[in-house]
């Protein structure tokens, strides 16, 4: 953020918001965390309840959204978000207090009971504030908008940048932020000052200089509406398959080849995971694409290894089917036990898709599971889909799904071993309140072992769920958000069509035509525009983008499942009118809200995935699929139009676009009825900016031609921070000048480190550094063996109590090749990955995995090989 200009008022701004930096404090706490002195177990007796009740009644009660109706008798004179709370803060002169959450978050309670239920803390704010509470999930332009307000924020106060819910902030009543944070404790508390002091300090400072505060509060506005316009930042781009490797590329770098997963970081390894479906669903498009077939291989091992985790991982509920949010944990044990529909429809499609490419019979049950459990818990008798089911009993987070030993072993008796040592109960406790269920062997090791037919398990297995889900049944029901969205909506038609197409199941299509049809009937207007939202018999509020999109890809996908017309034709009539109320004529790209919609301190056009993907690139694919399907040439210009207004973010966040990046693969799928333009420019860089590889393979294919066997791989940048500091360079060399059918070579890789900065040694040294390693891919099973890594020297570094063991300056690394004698006289793609971590004394890089590629034949019998090379070969005590 450039905010050198206004470094005037930076100053001022920081004055007034340095007073909150010790109030900084993660929300998204993982499952059974405490904050500072919050007992998980705090419950608001039925009694106060009864008491708020009969002596509090606020404007919230008019509303429809449960998160809001939760809040109708706390103390607090809650007004929704509208033009009567923004009179009275402009009549009376006084700070917004927003708050935002949803009605499934932990947090969101929390606050609730121990602040917002509090008499003393809602007189203070009642005569001093004006105060909102919104629904995020109802108003999704209001959270990312005060989210991002929030983010820079934090970003001029140096703290982490770390949001969540419940979002809260303080907003001029201009409705320009100024400061804010996430869950305030109603007590100081380890360091946190509590609700009421800050409070009473931000009143103070508005009481004393409101001008200032209304100059910082304009600095933040005019920065988010700054960064809004940022993202959608137009640059041509040369709409080329390097593109999709990359991306593919990005994610496959990311993956937790140990425990599954993406996103994975070796820095931090015991951050929670998340489904990331937009990043899985682009690998398993990867797999059976021919835009990137090199990297289908890989991106199968990352796709199915992840899949396997979270379907035998306490984040599968497997009794009741359908997944949690989140998993706290590496290992996919303890969920975040919120149910979302948006996360069951995307992965109730990527289940599916996942069982028709492999046959996999658990992908099958997964898939029948999530749909199942979303028929039986999430449905309306008019055919539409429930938000979401909370995670929290009488205030306790996942106690509705844990089980003690005591208690299973008196529900299943003599089958009790066999359940414990299918499902983990053999281990150690990992969640404060008991077992959460996860699968800790396979069908078919444990059944060789009890001497009997993985079908024979399964159905005892099958008896005792069906026993344990009818106990569980008979406990205090979790609340439920039944209000049905459209967008989210879409996510799940999308995920029962596919489903009810590939497993041939047609109750599950039908399911998916009945609430396409609720939505198309009773969520539009006299003008067939949608709405977002319906609850208590009543729709309201404009859609967004999303709601468009994802319904429109809904429709796409029952088409495909039903060959019915009367899909493809909504589907198009939606998609011509969200043309006409979103589409940018000016900058291209689709705008989050309508043109007509209420004007807010900035207008979102979103390129960026998160727990759905964005808005513009489902547009985008919707449009490439509309235009093959009618063979509208217009459409698929709007798409090339969307490509290119966020062609930036394509090429340097692959990893955070990844629908995106399908969509330029989809594209290239579709044919043209005229070329692309000329003007596109050359290829673009892949994921991180870590050097270009389609340029690599380019001149080793040159090198390979003219002098085949002396150079593997060119010089090619391994790292960098920005195009201008390269911070490794590599050489690879072999020592022969073809390779020997039936025989070994050796292979060195010269690794040339930037002045200043080290690469971690092998074995790394402490032992939770990355260590630099060396591997090999090959199409003829060559075999990589006898790796030799140097040895690393001592590198001290302030705040570690060992000295690290570092590479710097050169480093070589030597291994031996070994070729089968199959290979003779055929052509060799080799692929060499080198995968390690930049550092100098004050910050590293993230880890990073680079493929080099060179091609080269294999001798034919009895053809002549020359040593060449032979200086890299040479070990001395260094290398």
């Amino acid at each position: 953020m450039d905010l050198h200009k206004n470094m005037k008022w930076w100053i001022v701004l920081l004055l007034t918001i340095l007073l909150f930096v010790s109030n900084w404090k993660p929300a998204n706490l993982s499952a059974g965390e405490k904050s500072a002195g919050e007992d998980s177990k705090t419950k608001t007796p039925a009694s106060e309840k009864t008491k708020n009740k009969a002596m509090f009644t606020n404007r919230l009660s008019k509303e429809t959204s449960p998160y809001l109706l939760l809040h109708q008798h706390n103390p607090v004179d809650w007004y929704p978000w509208g033009q009567e709370a923004f009179e009275k803060a402009k009549q009376e002169n006084k700070i917004i207090f927003l708050s935002v959450g949803y009605s499934s978050c932990y947090w969101c309670h929390v606050m609730e009971r121990l602040v917002f239920e509090n008499p003393e803390i809602a007189k203070y704010m009642n005569e001093n504030f004006v105060n909102i509470k919104v629904d995020r999930e109802e108003r999704p332009d209001i959270d990312d908008i005060y989210m991002t307000s929030l983010s820079v924020y934090y970003h001029l106060i140096g703290a982490p940048d770390n949001g969540g819910w419940p979002l809260s902030m303080f907003l001029t009543p201009d409705r320009e932020p100024f400061a804010g944070g996430t869950y305030f404790p109603p007590t100081d508390q380890g360091g946190q000052m509590s609700f009421p002091r800050v409070l009473q300090k931000v009143n103070e400072l508005w009481s004393g200089d409101k001008a200032k505060v209304q100059q910082s509060a304009t600095i933040i506005a005019k920065e988010v509406a700054r960064l809004q316009k940022e993202e959608a930042a137009s640059e041509t781009i040369s709409i080329e398959d390097r593109l999709v490797k990359a991306g593919v590329r990005s994610i496959n770098a990311s993956f937790d080849a140990e425990f599954g997963g993406i996103d994975f970081s070796e820095v931090s390894p015991n951050g929670p995971k998340f489904p990331t479906s937009s990043k899985l669903v682009l690998l398993q498009y990867d797999i059976e694409s021919p835009v990137a077939e090199s990297t289908a291989a890989e991106s199968a091992k990352v796709l199915y290894q992840t899949l396997d985790a979270m379907a035998n991982g306490g984040i599968y509920d497997h009794l009741g089917g359908g997944f949690h949010r989140y998993s706290t944990d590496r290992y996919w044990h303890v969920p975040h036990f919120e149910k979302m529909l948006y996360d069951n429809g995307q992965l109730a499609s990527l289940y599916a898709q996942a069982y028709e490419q492999t046959g996999n019979e658990q992908y099958k049950q997964v898939t029948q599971g999530i749909i199942d459990f979303v028929l039986r818990e999430l449905t309306d008798p008019q055919g539409g889909f429930y938000s979401a089911l909370d995670a929290e009993t009488d205030g306790v987070e996942g106690e509705h799904y844990a089980w003690s030993q005591e208690e299973l072993k008196k529900i299943l008796g003599e089958g009790y071993p066999l359940f414990a040592e299918f499902y983990g109960l053999n281990e150690p406790v990992r969640f404060e309140h008991g077992y959460v269920l996860h699968r800790v062997t396979t069908l078919k090791a444990l059944a060789e072992k009890q001497k009997m037919t993985p079908e024979a398990l399964e159905t005892q297995l099958a008896t005792m769920r069906d026993k344990l889900h009818v106990v569980r049944d008979q406990r205090q029901p979790l609340l439920k958000d039944d209000k049905i969205l459209t967008s989210w909506n879409g996510l799940m038609i999308t995920g029962m069509a596919n489903a009810g197409r590939i497993l041939k199941h047609p109750e599950y299509t039908a399911a998916a035509e009945k609430a396409a049809q609720f939505i198309l009937e009773e969520m539009r207007d006299d003008q067939g525009h949608l709405y977002r939202s319906y609850r208590a018999n009543q729709a309201r509020l404009n859609a967004y983008l999303d709601d468009y999109a994802f319904l429109v890809q809904g429709l796409l996908a029952l088409y495909e499942a039903t060959g019915k017309q009367q899909w493809l034709d909504q589907a198009q009539a939606l998609t011509d009118l969200q043309i006409k109320l979103f589409w940018d004529q000016k900058e291209h790209g689709f705008f989050f809200t309508t043109h007509d919609h209420e004007q807010l301190i900035a207008r979102t056009k979103n390129a960026y995935d998160a727990a759905i993907p964005s808005g513009n690139s489902i547009s985008t694919r919707n449009l490439i699929q509309l235009s093959r399907l009618t063979g509208d040439p217009q459409y698929r210009q709007y798409a090339d139009q969307t490509l290119q207004l966020f062609g930036r973010v394509i090429k340097r966040y692959p990893n955070r676009c990844a629908q995106l990046i399908q969509a330029v693969g989809e594209f290239l799928e579709t044919p043209a009825d005229q070329k692309q333009s000329a003007t596109s420019t050359p290829a673009m860089e892949p994921a991180f900016s870590l050097g270009s590889l389609d340029q690599f393979e380019q001149k080793s294919d040159q090198l390979a031609s003219v002098t085949p066997g002396l150079e593997l791989l060119a010089l090619a940048s391994l790292g960098q921070i920005n195009p201008k500091q390269k911070l490794v360079s590599a050489k690879a060399y072999l020592s022969v000048d073809k390779l020997p059918a039936g025989k070994t070579c050796q292979v060195a890789i010269v690794l040339t480190i930037e002045e200043g900065w080290h690469i971690n040694a092998n074995p790394a040294k402490p032992d939770f550094m990355v260590p630099t390693t060396f591997t090999v891919k090959s199409n003829q099973e060559i075999k990589l063996s006898q790796i030799k890594y140097p040895a690393g020297h001592a590198f001290t570094v302030e705040g570690f109590d060992e000295a690290l063991q570092v590479y710097e300056k050169q480093a070589i690394i030597r291994g031996t090749l070994t070729i089968p004698a199959a290979a003779a006289g055929k052509a060799e793609q080799l692929e060499l990955n080198v995968k390690y971590q930049a550092c100098n004394d004050k910050t590293c890089i993230r880890p990073t995995t680079v493929s080099l590629k060179g091609s080269f034949q294999v001798a034919k019998p009895g053809e002549p090989v020359k040593q060449v090379n032979q200086k890299w070969f040479k070990v001395d005590e260094k290398n």
